[in-house]
């Protein structure tokens, strides 16, 4: 990854599998350049949901450059006696929540780069 800040969590994310816990960092944006949200999930054995989540968001930056949401994230991890850290190479999809923030099964009416790409490969859907 080319973001400064994010240099901790890549070279954790470098180290491969170390075991359980493991910290998923994914970030999402109005687009494909921005990251505004940052989430970060633990989970603690294989096939179990998250047992921790928390979210940093940024309306003017994008989080991925921001040292300070970047040292709150590590020391989270930390918290959480964290071994492995996952961290998306991309940004993965809209910030918004379906089903909070727009109804479910909708596409999100703030995001219209999203409504019509793939969220994980950014391909335009046909």
């Amino acid at each position: 990854m080319r973001h400064k800040a994010l240099s901790s969590l890549t070279k954790r994310s470098n180290r491969g599998f170390r075991g359980y816990s493991v910290a998923t960092v994914a970030f999402y944006g109005p687009d494909d350049r921005r990251a505004s949200k940052v989430a970060v999930g633990v989970v603690t054995r294989e096939g179990a949901e998250p047992a921790e989540l928390k979210k940093w968001f940024s309306d003017e930056s994008d989080v991925r450059d921001d040292e300070v949401i970047n040292q709150a994230i590590v020391e989270f991890i930390e918290q959480q006696g964290v071994k492995t850290v996952v961290v998306a190479d991309r940004i993965i999809g809209c910030p918004h929540e379906e089903g909070v923030d727009y109804p479910p099964g909708g596409k999100c009416p703030e995001c219209p780069f999203w409504a019509t790409r793939e969220r994980w490969s950014g391909d335009v859907l046909h």
